[in-house]
């Protein structure tokens, strides 16, 4: 049974390892649905039942689950009623809130920072990977590819590839780095109502998963200096149509 509000999708599948690997694994499968809004903040977690069907983890493996996410600030327990969502990045940790996002300035910015973090962990991926992370990505590119293709908003999928890529350096500083920034880093492009700029936005998105492709390509090669080009093509391009959507008032 799916977790409220939800939909299940290959990518919250956990490992088949050892409890504490499983409680770290639930960690990243709720933490991911808290970053892209998928449990928004202030919406209750559901029972400790649900979780443990739907994941198909024991009871101890939720508690532990939730025991960390509480310790990071995601997660407020109220005794009696429930554990509710919290949020990432806060309780003083670096955040960046949509809220800061409002100005071409601010995205290019975020841009900017996104190409010194994401370019080097892109190379550590190619060095590091394993074939699970590989599939992960994968599974993200097909994501971003079937939300395109159904018309709806790709941003989840598109910070979900770019979370993965950071998850394959097993350096956990990148990802929980990256994990702390949430889904607001990703610039948006939604599918227009009108025909003609549906098609061009649509357009736009495979341009983007192409680039994706090309970083998983490189990653999946074992090619450092190709994978860290690839993913700073990727930031800089997106750096580029962002410049060229305001200048055109797109």
């Amino acid at each position: 049974m799916p977790l409220p509000g939800t939909a299940v999708n290959a990518s919250d599948a956990l490992p088949r390892h050892r409890p504490r690997s499983l409680a770290q694994g639930l960690v990243e499968a709720l933490g991911d649905r808290i970053r892209d809004g998928r449990l928004a903040q202030g919406a209750k977690l559901p029972t400790e039942a649900a979780i443990m069907e739907e994941f198909g983890v024991s009871r101890t493996v939720v508690r532990e689950a939730i025991s960390r996410l509480q310790a990071a600030g995601a997660v407020a327990t109220r005794h009696g009623i429930g554990t509710f969502v919290v949020g990432l990045g806060e309780g003083g940790a670096f955040h960046i809130a949509q809220d800061r996002l409002t100005t071409l300035h601010d995205v290019i910015s975020v841009l900017e920072l996104r190409i010194g973090l994401e370019t080097e962990g892109a190379a550590l991926a190619s060095q590091r990977r394993t074939p699970q992370n590989l599939s992960a990505m994968r599974q993200a590119l097909e994501a971003f590819n079937a939300a395109v293709a159904l018309g709806r908003d790709a941003v989840g999928a598109d910070f979900q590839f770019h979370l993965e890529v950071a998850r394959a350096t097993q350096n956990r500083h990148f990802s929980d780095l990256l994990g702390t920034l949430g889904a607001n880093i990703i610039p948006r492009a939604r599918l227009a109502a009108d025909h003609a700029r549906e098609s061009e936005a649509r357009a736009y998105l495979q341009r983007v998963n192409a680039e994706h492709e090309s970083i998983v390509d490189a990653i999946a090669a074992g090619d450092t200096e190709a994978a860290r080009a690839a993913m700073r093509t990727h930031l800089a391009n997106s750096r580029e149509r962002r410049r060229r959507a305001a200048a055109t008032g797109g």
